[in-house]
């Protein structure tokens, strides 16, 4: 993706997590249509439970999920029995989960936040831009 739409879709995360969506609905639903879900209102919904680290667990870091479920769009098999399918998307998660554990240190929320380095905002962004830009195996 050109380097100027990937940051236009960093500033609609951006003012989507700054108007009150949470962290996965701003990452998910500022990349989502590009991967062929347009309708918007269902985006927000389907990553809606994953903010603070799912439901507010401190789990599995809200943007992490929701570029986990970009990849599914993008690489995810649709077919029952894809078990090739499958793992050549769990490889590009776990691809996916690496790139943002070297740069911030953690794919759990908890950890994220008690550590204080990197604030939700600063992460929503890096989200958008590693889901985009990364070349994966």
């Amino acid at each position: 993706m050109d380097p100027a739409n990937v940051e236009e879709r960093v500033k609609k995360a951006q003012t989507l997590f700054k108007m009150g969506y949470n962290c996965s609905q701003a990452v998910f639903a500022a990349c989502a249509d590009h991967y062929g879900m347009i309708d918007k209102e269902l985006a927000l919904r389907i990553s809606a439970s994953f903010g603070g680290g799912i439901g507010r667990m401190g789990k599995t870091c809200g943007v992490c999920s929701a570029m986990f479920l970009i990849e599914g769009l993008r690489s995810g098999s649709a077919l029952p029995g894809d078990k090739e399918g499958k793992l050549r998307n769990y490889s590009k998660v776990r691809q996916l989960a690496e790139i943002f554990r070297r740069r911030f240190g953690s794919t759990t929320c908890s950890t994220l936040l008690a550590r204080g380095k990197a604030p939700c905002e600063e992460m929503v962004s890096e989200a958008v831009r590693i889901i985009l830009t990364a070349k994966l195996g």
